[in-house]
């Protein structure tokens, strides 16, 4: 009998919440040391494959962000310079 089975059936029998719990608690620590290990490693990569899809969207707004600053500061220079007989 597993410590836990043992510890559930002397001391925690008399505590309906708390045998619930543990023995949903014991199951899902059978379940992950039997499961295949290999979830770990696909987790890792989805993390990797993340945070470069992060850093190539972060690029991007860089690049974008100053376009639009460029482009923003033109016209305004434009506005400030404008008089009624020229154009920009």
């Amino acid at each position: 009998m597993s410590p836990i089975k043992k510890f559930l059936t002397t001391q925690v029998a008399n505590q309906p919440a708390v045998a619930l719990l543990v023995t949903f608690l014991a199951s899902r620590v059978e379940r992950a040391r039997s499961e295949e290990t290999d979830r770990g490693a696909s987790a890792v990569e989805w993390v990797i494959i993340s945070a470069v899809v992060v850093a190539i969207v972060g690029v991007v707004a860089a690049i974008i962000n100053a376009a639009l600053t460029n482009g923003a500061e033109k016209v305004g220079d434009c506005i400030a310079g404008a008089n009624a007989g020229s154009t920009c």
